[in-house]
């Protein structure tokens, strides 16, 4: 995967490089998302959007992450804008971050280096750690989350009774 956001917003930062998005920031079509009410946030669908947010320290960040997770076709341009949730100073944020890690894994099947070290230092058994485990190649993935999901399942079977 890419690790970094190149070629997702034009040098100048007036909009979105070619082919990343509808152009309209949302999946709907409906102009820029709506960041007081946050009625539309999850159909976000730019990278550039998501990434002005993030600028201006938008207090619903997260929830548009989660909705260019759902909405864009590209995993190398969604992961650098996960990862960033993933390093929020707010919980909320770092929260819906892995939700929006969950979702690529899910879609797409892959993931970054960074956020798997991003992801780390998140406590055990959210949705991330279960989609990734699920979805992702496993020999794509780290030594910590085979560790926890083979200790997870020793667990399991034996505190099911043998027959």
């Amino acid at each position: 995967m890419v690790g970094g956001i190149d070629g997702e917003v034009r040098a100048d930062g007036a909009g979105p490089a070619v082919g990343t998005g509808t152009g309209t920031g949302t999946a709907d079509g409906a102009g820029g998302p709506d960041w007081q009410g946050g009625s539309n946030l999850i159909g976000v669908d730019r990278p550039d959007v998501v990434l002005a947010a993030f600028e201006r320290g938008e207090p619903q960040v997260g929830v548009a992450v989660i909705g260019l997770a759902l909405n864009h076709a590209d995993p190398a341009a969604v992961l650098p804008m996960v990862a960033r949730a993933l390093e929020s100073a707010d919980r909320e944020v770092r929260r819906q971050g892995v939700i929006a890690l969950a979702h690529v894994a899910r879609l797409h099947r892959t993931v970054d280096r960074r956020c798997l070290e991003l992801l780390r230092r998140c406590p055990r058994g959210n949705e991330a750690d279960d989609d990734l485990w699920s979805f992702v190649p496993h020999r794509e993935l780290p030594l910590w989350l085979w560790r926890h999901h083979v200790r997870e399942r020793l667990v399991d079977r034996l505190r099911r009774p043998f027959g």
